[in-house]
């Protein structure tokens, strides 16, 4: 062989391949509790069966989730399934996690306020101890339901180091206005604030969480390019949105995934972050985002940094995020 001729390519000289993406380190800033629970640990508690396929409605998909929540009674029951969203998410390579749970609910419905929220942050303090994963969480409350039980929700946030916003939740077509007091006062108490819009509402009711409601982030917020103005703010105020493709998929909210205006939210400017709402696991997700727009290691690097920016963490915990995300994309 002469020395212009090469023999069969060695493992070093292929060109690499697309990176793992459940080594890439991220941030998970809109996953529900309740929607995580394992099927296997919903069976043993005598809940019901996971849906097959899609839900039919946003309907359908909340009286679901409710028969799951309703089989959460014991503090052992809410601390194990803290527990094993820890261990759940490490494997998914989420370092950093900011849990939506609905504690005022638990507590009114078991007979004790304080339990489930003391339960859940003692199962993410054995967790993050166990898994290496940094968790807080953030308390919501459902639109439909008291100003009361708002208040009761701020409450306990303000009596919980390990809670770090308060948000409205569930059917975008109630008003957010009968809470804006209560509202006003967690602001001013220094709670940060984070709520569901533009996910089955349109872009109205992402202007009324940004006045009213103060969001600093927006759950969802897919609807908001029906709103060339509201993007406009959006994109000078980088209010980042917390975006949940396949969720938004199962909930019949967009026709298919390659439907899903995810990089049309990216070709606008916004600051947008992938999450799973707790109906598919993060790095899932990422690798959908990779198969159905093509998306490369650099843009997937992009989104998990895009998350850590917009998380609540320590300054500190984010820079780790960072250099974790670089490392991965440099192969370090």
């Amino acid at each position: 062989m002469s020395e212009h001729e090469t023999g069969p390519a060695q493992p070093s000289d292929l060109p690499p391949g697309p990176r793992d993406v459940a080594r890439l380190p991220k941030a998970h800033l809109h996953v529900h509790l309740e929607s995580t629970v394992r099927p296997s640990t919903v069976r043993e508690l005598g809940g019901p069966p996971e849906p097959e396929g899609p839900f039919r409605s946003f309907g359908e998909f909340a009286d679901h989730r409710a028969r799951v929540r309703e089989r959460l009674v014991t503090a052992a029951h809410f601390r194990r399934v803290a527990l094993e969203f820890c261990a759940d998410e490490a494997a998914q390579g989420t370092r950093y996690a900011e849990v939506t749970f609905t504690a005022a609910a638990h507590g009114e419905r078991v007979g004790a306020p304080e339990m489930p929220l003391e339960a859940v942050l003692d199962g993410l303090a054995e967790g993050s101890a166990r898994y290496g994963i940094e968790c807080r969480v953030i308390l919501d409350h459902s639109r439909r339901r008291s100003v009361e039980r708002l208040r009761r929700t701020v409450e306990l946030a303000r009596r919980h180091d390990g809670v770090v916003a308060v948000g409205l939740a569930g059917d975008e077509s109630h008003p957010l206005a009968p809470f804006a007091e209560v509202l006003d006062e967690a602001r001013d108490a220094g709670l940060r604030l984070v709520h569901h819009a533009g996910e089955t509402a349109g872009p109205d009711s992402v202007r009324e969480a940004l006045t009213l409601g103060h969001a600093e982030r927006i759950g969802h917020g897919i609807r908001v390019l029906e709103d060339e103005k509201l993007v406009a703010e959006l994109r000078e105020r980088r209010v980042p949105l917390e975006v949940c493709p396949t969720s938004n998929v199962l909930l019949g909210l967009v026709p298919s995934l390659s439907e899903h205006p995810l990089p049309r939210l990216r070709a606008a400017g916004l600051a947008v972050t992938v999450n799973t709402d707790g109906e598919t696991a993060l790095a899932e997700e990422y690798g959908r985002l990779r198969e159905v727009f093509g998306f490369g290691d650099e843009e997937l690097a992009g989104l998990a940094r895009a998350s850590v920016e917009a998380s609540f963490a320590p300054e500190e915990v984010k820079a780790r995020l960072r250099a974790g995300v670089d490392a991965w994309l440099t192969g370090g």
